[in-house]
C-alpha cells in the first residue's frame, strides 16, 4: 500500500493569501491521492469525476465552509451536498483530512461491509449531510434546506455541487425556479462543468449552452470561473451572495481527470480505476506536483 506524503508548508514570510492558496492546493492533491488509492483498492470507478472537483472541495473545506469536525451536527454549520454522488470518494477524503474521521478509514472504501459506499452516503459518516447517487436530487434538497433556514431566520448557507451532465434532469430546473421564486440568496449551486458526460461529451449528449444565460434567465446570479484556480474559487465564494435576493450559481470550468495527464479530458476514467502500472504512473504524477 502506498503511503500519503505529508509535506509541510515552509515557514516563510509570504502573504497570508498566498499561504492559504498553497495549503488548499496541497489539500487538493491529498484528496486526489487518497481517491486514487481508495478507488484502486476497492476496484471502483469515477476517479476522473473526483479529480475534476478536488480543487473545489479543497477550497470549500479549507477556506469557506463554516463546519466543525469535532461537532459535525453544529446547528450553525454551513451545509454541503455533493449532488454528483458518484464522486463521493473525494468528499470522504476531504472529510478525513479535516478530521471528521480517521484517515485510515479511507482504506475501507467500497469494501464489503464498509460504510464508505461508492456513492456518497450520510449513514454513519460524520460531515455528510445527504446521501446521493441518483442524479438530480441534491439541488432540490439543498433548496429545501435553504428555504427552511430563511423561514427560521438562520444565517448558515447551503452549497450544492452538481455535475454538468445532471443538469439534464428536470428536477434541477424545478428547484432552480423554486429557489429564485423564494429569493434564496443563502443557496449556492456550483457546477462541475468538465464538458464530459458518462460516455461522450455534453455537447453531443444534450447541449447545455448558452448555460450561464439559462441560469440568469431563471433568476439566479451567476459567476463563471476556472474551477482549478484556487484564488478564483475562493474569490467567488467570498462574494456570496452575488446579488441580494438571488440564489447563487458558480459555473466552474474544469477538466475531467485533472492532475494525471493520461486521465485528463477522457471519458475512459468515468468507469474504471487505476491498477498496477497505471496506478504507479498516476501516483508519480501527483507526487511530482506537491
Amino acid at each position: 500500500m502506498v503511503g500519503i506524503s505529508q509535506n509541510k508548508i515552509k515557514n516563510t514570510l509570504i502573504p497570508i493569501k498566498t499561504i492559504r492558496k498553497v495549503r488548499s492546493e496541497k489539500l487538493a492533491q491529498q484528496i486526489r491521492k487518497h481517491a486514487l488509492r481508495m478507488t484502486s483498492l476497492g476496484k471502483s470507478s469515477h476517479i476522473g469525476s473526483v479529480f475534476s472537483i478536488a480543487d473545489i472541495l479543497a477550497v470549500l473545506y479549507g477556506e469557506i465552509l463554516q463546519v466543525d469536525p469535532q461537532n459535525p451536527t453544529w446547528s450553525a454549520r454551513d451545509r454541503f451536498i455533493l449532488s454528483k454522488g458518484h464522486a463521493g470518494a473525494g468528499v470522504y477524503a476531504v472529510l478525513a483530512e479535516r478530521g471528521f474521521f480517521p484517515v485510515e478509514k479511507l482504506n475501507t472504501h467500497y469494501q464489503d461491509g464498509s460504510d464508505l459506499s461508492g456513492h456518497v452516503s450520510h449513514k454513519g459518516i460524520p460531515g455528510v449531510e445527504f446521501s446521493t447517487g441518483s442524479l438530480g436530487h441534491g439541488l432540490p434538497v439543498g433548496a429545501g434546506m435553504a428555504y427552511g433556514a430563511k423561514l427560521d431566520d438562520l444565517s448558515h448557507r447551503v452549497f450544492v455541487l452538481l455535475s454538468d451532465g445532471e443538469c439534464d434532469e428536470g428536477s434541477n430546473w424545478e428547484a432552480i425556479l423554486f429557489a429564485a421564486h423564494h429569493h434564496l440568496d443563502n443557496l449556492v449551486a456550483i457546477i462541475d462543468y468538465n464538458k464530459l458526460q458518462s460516455i461522450t461529451t455534453i455537447k453531443e449528449t444534450l447541449n447545455l449552452e448558452p448555460f450561464a444565460d439559462k441560469w440568469r434567465s431563471f433568476g439566479w446570479a451567476v459567476q463563471e470561473i476556472d474551477g482549478h484556480d484556487h484564488s478564483a474559487i475562493q474569490s467567488a465564494c467570498l462574494q456570496i451572495p452575488f446579488e441580494l435576493g438571488k440564489p447563487n450559481c458558480i459555473i466552474a470550468h474544469t477538466t475531467k481527470g485533472k492532475g494525471v495527464s493520461f486521465m485528463e479530458d477522457s471519458v475512459l476514467w468515468h468507469y474504471r480505476s487505476a491498477q498496477g502500472e497505471e496506478y504507479e504512473k498516476a501516483l508519480q504524477e501527483l507526487n511530482s506536483q506537491l
